[in-house]
């Protein structure tokens, strides 16, 4: 039975904190632990992530180089060997790669256009449809008997 002298907060909901600028008794009132001057000890005192203390900062120190160019294709890299890993481990429906089976397989993700590369060995007989073929790409999968589509991205 419950009495009221013996109740208790639940285990983990009472979190041990600092309770500043509550007496000198309870060793954190005064300057409640923010030391004696200073920006930091003020109220309402903030800087900047990057702010260095009026030292040239980092980002305006290092030279800057080169160029990128924002309208550049990252296509994800997906392997012949990667197809014939699918075709051996049975998880192919029919003899069609095609961008759904890709990204169902965790090969690709929707987010960028795939290139097929050369990587490995083909002896399965595949209709690839790809955004994009590397020439050993195309001849491997050709000399095993398949078939090659390109396709808009």
């Amino acid at each position: 039975m419950d009495i009221l002298s013996n109740l208790k907060y639940a285990k983990g909901s009472v979190k041990k904190r600092k309770r500043v600028g509550r007496g000198e008794g309870s060793g954190y009132g005064g300057t409640s632990a923010r030391g004696m001057n200073g920006q930091k000890s003020r109220s309402g005192a903030k800087h900047r992530a990057w702010f260095e203390g009026g030292q040239m900062p980092l980002q305006r120190r290092v030279p800057k180089k080169g160029f990128t160019n924002i309208f550049k294709i990252h296509y994800q890299a997906v392997n012949v060997e990667d197809l014939q890993r699918l075709v051996d481990a049975k998880k192919l429906e029919d003899d069609n790669i095609n961008p759904s089976v890709l990204y169902k397989n965790g090969l690709i993700s929707k987010a960028a256009p795939y290139k097929i590369l050369g990587r490995g060995d083909l002896t399965a007989k595949l209709n690839v449809e790809a955004p994009k073929f590397s020439a050993s790409a195309k001849e491997k999968i050709e000399k095993a008997g398949g078939t090659i589509k390109e396709i808009k991205v």
